[in-house]
């Protein structure tokens, strides 16, 4: 659509608005007819048992649309970002509609204790999604109020075939110690951002006989399409529990990675707790700049603004989970002490006019992000 003033107006300019309205129909038509045809697509992949998502076909499929946009005097990147938005439209679509299809929880209840907290409730929808009948225990009533409730897991029954312990870390450990006591017969995991705090309750757990083993969805609760996210599956001794839990997200595309209760807390010390420092430290810098700070929010840079991008995304989290997830991981530490010394290093070189220095941090970093394998994120 234009975005002329109304009080511009003119037979012609009349004309040529009417003309882009009608050019806009036929666009939003051709989309719909792109994705009813996905849709097809995946009806027929989901019969066959096929892959959902194919990154050869995906990287053909944008290579000709940019092939076709340069053909017809259109920026190839402005056709790929289109592309890539129909994409992942169309496979979180194939995606949902496989997780129904699989009924993993058809005929079976589960529990999510905290189902009313951000992860919480993203655990209750993806249940009730394979067919779960999906219980809240949560102080604070579902805002949707479309699923039972009750404020306290332990004024009722803990029959289910599924329990899932989503509440704030600070009362996750204390609740499998609790859970411990009655004994569920159904299995039982967490999905705690951190393992360290819950360690000794798990085990425990463990040892005297529960069906638990220990998760971790490395997502946010606004997550639509699991492609290229990853699931994290600690096994506490009890490999059937493990396998029962993975068959959850089988039917997604999300990666499934094994790890061991200690490496999980050391490996996001770096992945969690290192990325969110330095977010934390980077609106803290610009809010802390003074008289500076109006004007910077004037100024714009392809560098800074997707840096500012992110940080927008870290400023508007819980802060308290952020605090948890940096201040009760015993390897925390670590991670936060190679920021100070990297700053440290940096502010150095650059005060002393240590340009070769300077040059070797970039390097060095240069050359570790080129080795990593390239990401299958979402489109």
């Amino acid at each position: 659509m234009s975005i002329d003033s109304p009080s511009q107006s003119s037979p012609e300019l009349d004309d040529l608005r009417r003309q882009l309205d009608e050019v806009d129909a036929r666009l939003v038509q051709a989309m719909a007819e792109r994705q009813s045809l996905v849709a097809q697509v995946g009806q027929v992949k989901l019969a066959s048992g096929g892959q959902l998502r194919d990154f050869r076909r995906e990287r053909q499929v944008l290579d000709h649309i940019r092939q076709r946009a340069s053909n017809c005097g259109l920026d190839p990147n402005l056709a790929e970002d289109v592309m890539r938005r129909l994409i992942g439209s169309s496979l979180t679509t194939q995606e949902q509609d496989r997780v129904r299809w699989a009924a993993t929880g058809q005929g079976r209840r589960a529990l999510v204790i905290g189902g009313s907290g951000k992860m919480g409730g993203w655990m209750c929808r993806f249940l009730a999604d394979q067919g779960f009948a999906v219980e809240v225990a949560d102080p604070t009533a579902p805002a949707d109020g479309e699923l039972p409730w009750r404020a306290d897991w332990r004024d009722g029954a803990v029959d289910q075939d599924l329990i899932v312990v989503a509440a704030p870390l600070a009362l996750s450990a204390t609740i499998l110690e609790q859970l411990t006591e009655r004994k569920p017969a159904g299995l039982v995991f967490d999905i705690g951002s951190l393992k360290t705090p819950l360690a000794t309750a798990l085990r425990t757990a463990r040892a005297a006989g529960l069906r638990i083993c220990s998760v971790h969805p490395m997502f946010g609760p606004d997550t639509v399409l699991l492609s290229g996210r990853h699931v994290i599956f600690i096994d506490l001794g009890d490999g059937t529990a493990v396998t029962e839990a993975r068959a959850l997200f089988q039917s997604t595309s999300a990666d499934l990675v094994a790890m061991g209760l200690d490496e999980h807390d050391e490996l996001i010390a770096y992945v969690l707790g290192l990325s969110h420092a330095i977010n934390i430290a980077f609106f803290s810098a610009l809010a802390d700049s003074g008289e500076a700070a109006p004007r910077l929010a004037q100024m714009s840079s392809t560098t800074f603004d997707r840096q500012l991008a992110v940080a927008s995304q870290v400023a508007a989290e819980n802060p308290r989970l952020y605090f948890e997830i940096q201040h009760l991981n015993a390897h925390g530490d670590r991670a936060l002490q190679a920021l100070e010394r990297a700053i440290t290093r940096l502010t150095r070189a650059v005060r002393s006019g240590d340009q070769l220095d300077f040059v070797s941090m970039m390097e060095r970093g240069r050359g570790y992000l080129a080795a990593r394998p390239p990401s299958r994120g979402a489109p």
